[in-house]
């Protein structure tokens, strides 16, 4: 099963034809969702209930509290295509902290539930047969809190937390237009669609 898969291939073929201002708007509206969903006032919690690579690690981050079943893999896999995890970046930093995401931000290095866990990525680690249960649990404690309290004690903890600034934002944003414009994401997301190795690759 997938979680999310990241981005849309035809989406990612149209951003390479794109220029510069259109990236931009399209860059701007994926920062602002998250952004959305990082801020929103009420819990955000996560039912990761299969893969999730790219933009969806970047949802993850954003949620409150996730829960995975044991078997899901995950990845960063963006520089495997000559770009960069950037308007999700500032929030797979937060989540998991810079030490544990640079193990998995530059590689593209796929990796398990159990060490999405260690990494703060996800709260919980279930058997799938077990996530439905696992999220009700999780749910229910809200039940009996008072839904202004969570809300002001979501906005305290994002506060206090010096998290993802607009200033992060809008440089994730910048970062990724530069990179879009480089020779190694054109021939990364070409080498894609061909279906062969891109020319960095060894033994290609």
């Amino acid at each position: 099963p997938v979680f999310c898969a990241g981005g849309d291939l035809g989406w990612m073929q149209d951003q390479m034809r794109a220029d510069r201002e259109t990236r931009r708007r399209e860059a701007t509206a994926l920062a602002l969702m998250l952004k959305a969903l990082n801020e929103m006032p009420k819990p955000l919690i996560g039912r990761i209930h299969g893969n999730a690579f790219g933009g969806g690690v970047g949802l993850m981050s954003v949620c409150d509290n996730a829960v995975a079943v044991e078997d899901a893999s995950f990845g960063l896999t963006e520089t495997q295509l000559g770009l960069i995890p950037a308007t999700i970046g500032p929030y797979v930093l937060a989540r998991m902290g810079e030490g544990n995401a640079r193990r998995v931000f530059m590689s593209s290095r796929v990796f398990g539930a159990h060490e999405a866990e260690r990494f703060g990525l996800v709260g919980r680690c279930v058997a799938s047969d077990e996530l439905d249960q696992a999220i009700e649990a999780e749910v229910s404690a809200y039940l009996n809190c008072a839904p202004g309290a969570v809300a002001e004690a979501k906005a305290l903890a994002l506060r206090l937390g010096k998290g993802v600034s607009d200033a992060d934002i809008a440089h994730s944003i910048d970062a990724l237009l530069t990179r879009w414009d480089s020779d190694e994401a054109t021939e990364g997301t070409t080498a894609f669609f061909e279906k062969r190795k891109a020319g960095w690759v060894t033994g290609a």
